[in-house]
């Protein structure tokens, strides 16, 4: 049996629109917020647009947070939350 080669032409505007989306842009700030309160206190999530998507900042935000992170990865550990 020959199998013929498919090809797929990305329509990068339309992706770049979905990307850009309300509900997308939900999606994120929610994993968001479940990785910072799997990570404990101390970390903020900031939601922002980049030239052609939306995208998700969890960061730490107070002293007691970056020394978590830096002894325990509380925040890098959190990472599966957002799953």
């Amino acid at each position: 049996m020959v199998t013929k080669s498919v090809r797929v032409k990305i329509n990068s505007p339309a992706a770049a629109a979905v990307m850009q989306q309300a509900g997308v842009a939900a999606d994120l700030a929610s994993r968001g917020e479940r990785i910072s309160a799997a990570a404990g206190p101390g970390h903020e999530v900031k939601v922002t647009k980049n030239r052609d998507r939306v995208v998700v900042f969890v960061r730490t935000a107070t002293p007691e947070a970056r020394e978590g992170e830096a002894n325990r990865r509380a925040l890098t550990r959190a990472i599966d939350a957002g799953r």
